[in-house]
């Protein structure tokens, strides 16, 4: 672990620090609210450049899943949250042996993070989920699919995320294709019933360590290649569905004995019943839009639970919201092209995650807007997105070499000359 020289805790220190294992896209916006509350925060990163660096008081590097480099982290810190599930839970006891807090725990971790543990979890407390079976085996997989009916979806049972660790497998003759894909000989997997929704849902829910629980709205999430592509702020469903996946969503959540903030994904079906997909124990991207769109954000919520305070009104300040992702789609430079239109297009809020490299899929920033109606919110964000792209490095490179070719056959004019010699090095 090799700590930045200005990380050197001092006894001086009033603020509590806020330890973020992670440094991604989450992880910035969980410091911006930390800040708010007049906290220091330190981030845990295995290496750098990360998203978050520019916001942490203090940066420690080195491996998340090492215990003794968790417990080194635990020194510099008050409390702890994760920025994703895929932190070894062993692990992260070093952290609650150190006495300090970490939301969720390692033992609700440990139980999330495989989703074959999850489900059992959450089919224990009586909620609605697609059925599954465990398969150890690719033979296991060949039972499962003539049990649960054909198609299924054969699943990784850790460490999967936007559809990766998924392959629906359509009949018995598709099965070695799926296991050897999802690399089952090396990887826990697990199979799940097809379900047939017409709707994905998704709900952010914040739990208090004595439990006390406040609940966003129900959204709607849109997916394009298994990736959140756009959420609707209210799901646009009947009142029974909204107040059936609210009730399931808090339920899961006390399954599992979780803390801190939650996403809660969900499919409806046809007959306006809801079942459960999975749980993040984290803030989420469905959750992104209540950073403009809500009273109190689903980050400044869960840095209150981790530090004991209390929670604030998740209460739209608008009828409606809208977020769309900035998703590449090549690979290339982290800024997109097209930021000042996008700025220009009013009612927007526009938020680029600093990632240096942009590659096919790759979340680098969403946008989000607030309206009287659904459809006015997404339009709005709609059109912010539109004037963004992001550029093929081959392309920037070109550019590049047109522009120097271009300033290359220019002649130096004396105010040209003028305006250089007076630009700071």
């Amino acid at each position: 672990m090799t700590p930045s020289p200005s990380d050197a805790r001092s006894d001086l220190r009033s603020n509590p620090t806020l330890g973020i294992v992670g440094g991604g896209q989450l992880a910035k916006m969980l410091a911006q609210a930390a800040y708010e509350l007049g906290c220091e925060v330190a981030i845990l990163e295995r290496q750098r450049p990360f998203p978050a660096d520019c916001l942490d008081t203090r940066c420690v590097l080195g491996d998340w899943n090492d215990a003794a480099v968790l417990r080194d982290f635990a020194a510099e810190v008050d409390a702890v949250v994760l920025e994703s599930e895929f932190v070894n839970a062993d692990a992260l006891e070093a952290l609650e042996a150190c006495g300090r807090r970490l939301h969720p725990s390692s033992a609700t971790l440990r139980c999330v993070q495989d989703k074959f543990l999850q489900k059992t979890a959450l089919a224990n407390a009586g909620l609605a989920v697609p059925a599954f079976r465990d398969t150890p085996t690719a033979s296991a997989v060949i039972a499962a699919g003539d049990a649960l009916a054909w198609p299924i979806v054969l699943k990784k049972r850790r460490n999967g995320y936007d559809g990766k660790g998924n392959a629906l497998v359509a009949n018995r003759g598709e099965v070695a294709a799926a296991w050897q894909q999802l690399e089952g000989d090396r990887n826990a997997l697990y199979a799940e019933a097809f379900c047939p929704f017409v709707r994905e849902l998704a709900v952010m829910l914040t739990r208090a360590a004595d439990g006390r629980v406040v609940t966003y709205p129900l959204v709607e999430s849109r997916q394009e290649a298994h990736i959140c592509k756009e959420v609707l702020v209210p799901a646009r469903v009947p009142e029974t569905t909204a107040a059936r996946a609210l009730e399931a969503a808090e339920t899961a959540v006390i399954a599992v004995d979780g803390t801190g903030t939650f996403g809660v994904e969900l499919f409806e079906l046809e007959d306006g019943s809801v079942c459960i997909n999975e749980l993040a124990p984290r803030v989420h991207n469905s959750g992104h839009y209540t950073i403009e769109a809500c009273v109190t954000s689903q980050f400044a919520n869960h840095v209150r639970a981790v530090l004991g305070l209390p929670l604030g009104s998740t209460a739209l300040r608008r009828p409606a919201a809208a977020m769309v992702n900035l998703i590449a789609d090549v690979d290339g430079p982290g800024r997109p092209k097209g930021i000042p239109a996008a700025l220009a297009v009013d009612g927007a809020h526009l938020h680029l995650y600093g990632k240096v490299k942009a590659s096919p899929g790759r979340k680098m920033g969403h946008i989000t807007a607030l309206g009287d109606s659904v459809e006015e919110a997404v339009a709005c964000a709609r059109r912010c997105a539109l004037e963004l792209r992001f550029v093929a490095a081959q392309a920037v490179t070109a550019e590049s070499a047109t522009a120097e070719s271009a300033a290359a056959e220019s002649p130096t004019t004396e105010l040209d000359q003028e305006a250089k010699d007076s630009t700071p090095s």
